[in-house]
């Protein structure tokens, strides 16, 4: 009954009193019952009884009013909820025991959600492929031997595969947006500062690179989540508010063949990108050009290298700094991804710090440049199609050995830098049935316009109608 309805049509039914939070809840924990086991999706789930217990009384409190009554979500694990453990996926904090929520958690609850359990993550979030030591792997719901990407993988799986109606995720370097490519959905990296975050007691004054997200199998869906978790909050001074609702970002066939997109493609030849990638991402921008899109492939006069310098010196000062809050006793311990970032943060100084948001704000400079003529950038949302989900990450792109961990995700950290929503956007299947997506990039704050693309983009080509087969 429930498995070809929207999250919209859902929600009115437990409005309607056409169907109880009872019987959608006992439909989704069926689904991660039967499906989860292969995809190890969700993690840390609190008990079926008691989860059943929580949605009777919904039903016997009459919230049909609340937004979210009645909507199972798991919160990816390097969130807190209370009641769950957060691991990180960490062995050193297997029982770590958080107090309070997180403010978009709190936001969730307040407005009906059912909070069913965590989502799989990478291990302390570093390293863009969903696997750690607690829990495993997440497997890719179109080849369950295949990475789901990360370090959202669990929830995109999850949503995916129809186990979830929607899922948070957080991204950094691509973290919403790689699982989402990789798995046929849509995935959403807000500016930083619209979903906000607990920033009381916060010492150092590094740029945000990381923020909350979001995945949904289509737009439609998540704008019911990012309209209760988004807006400002005192306990976040970067925080602010949008003037509007992103389920009213609905627009008609002329607005939207008047956008104007600039293609990124491989950045001048200096991305390492599967040919394939960039060939189906290209086929795509074709189809948009038929219908009166302007698509125009740039040559871009961005520094690619100081884009690379001023990323890899924050990222690592910051992981370094979260390092030292979570009172990691034996750093060699971590995985090999955080122990990489973490010396490379020992060593860097204020001076390195003032250089890097100098070339930070050079690289500002160039993309608005490029934005007084195109209203969005787009670029591939991965730059290999998923991979041995037993690897840690990719050794190489097109034979070519790759010098640091994390190259293989450098199309991600353009919008992570520069604080440019983004969302990903499918775009189709290779040869051998993998999912690819593409990231569709706006200005600073413009959230709304960037949302308003994807929304008509899915009305047009319709990617949440393919879905995995799974048994």
């Amino acid at each position: 009954m429930l498995e070809n309805q929207s999250v919209y049509e859902i929600q009115k039914n437990i409005r309607n009193r056409q169907i109880s939070v009872k019987e959608v809840l006992e439909y989704y924990l069926d689904k991660i019952e039967k499906l989860n086991p292969d995809l190890n999706a969700i993690v840390l789930q609190k008990d079926r009884e008691l989860l059943i217990k929580d949605a009777i009384e919904k039903d016997k409190n009459n919230e049909i009013e609340k937004p979210l009554n009645g909507l199972p979500i798991a919160i990816k694990d390097l969130t807190d909820v209370a009641g769950f453990k957060t691991t990180y996926g960490f062995p050193g904090s297997k029982n770590n025991q958080p107090k309070k929520n997180s403010l978009f958690v709190s936001r969730l609850i307040d407005k009906g959600v059912i909070v069913i359990g965590k989502t799989n993550t990478a291990e302390l979030g570093v390293g863009g492929h969903t696997t750690n030591r607690l829990f495993g792997p997440t497997s890719n719901v179109y080849d369950l031997s295949k990475s789901a990407a990360g370090s959202s993988g669990g929830a995109s799986s999850a949503v995916a595969a129809g186990l979830l109606p929607f899922a948070d995720g957080t991204d950094q370097m691509g973290s919403c947006r790689g699982p989402a490519a990789y798995a046929n959905i849509y995935g959403f990296r807000p500016t930083p500062g619209l979903i906000s975050v607990d920033r009381k007691g916060q010492k150092n004054k590094l740029p945000t690179l990381t923020t909350p997200g979001c995945l949904a199998r289509s737009p439609d869906d998540m704008s019911i989540l990012l309209d209760v978790i988004v807006g400002s909050d005192s306990l976040d001074s970067s925080s602010f508010d949008l003037d509007g609702l992103f389920k009213n970002q609905k627009i008609n066939d002329k607005k939207f063949s008047a956008f104007r997109v600039g293609w990124l493609s491989n950045m001048n030849g200096e991305y390492n990108v599967e040919k394939e990638i960039l060939e189906i991402c290209e086929k795509k921008l074709r189809e948009l050009e038929k219908i009166n899109i302007k698509v125009e492939e740039l040559k871009p006069k961005i520094n690619n290298e100081f884009l690379w310098q001023s990323w890899t010196t924050l990222r690592a000062k910051n992981i370094y700094e979260d390092t030292l809050a979570m009172n990691i006793l034996d750093v060699n311990s971590m995985t090999f991804q955080a122990i990489w970032e973490y010396n490379k943060g020992k060593e860097i100084n204020s001076e390195d710090i003032h250089s890097a948001i100098d070339k930070k704000q050079q690289c500002l400079n160039q993309i608005d440049l490029i934005f007084r003529n195109f209203d969005f950038l787009a670029l591939p949302s991965a730059q290999v199609y998923p991979f041995d989900k037993n690897l840690q990450f990719p050794k190489n792109i097109n034979g070519i050995e790759l010098d640091t961990y994390h190259r293989w995700l450098e199309v991600f950290i353009l919008s992570s830098l520069l604080d440019l929503p983004t969302v990903t956007i499918p775009v189709g299947f290779n040869k051998n049935g993998m999912p690819m997506g593409m990231q569709i990039i706006g200005r600073n704050k413009d959230d709304l316009n960037v949302f308003s693309f994807a929304s008509k983009y899915e009305d047009i080509f319709n990617y949440s109608k393919i879905k995995p087969k799974l048994n």
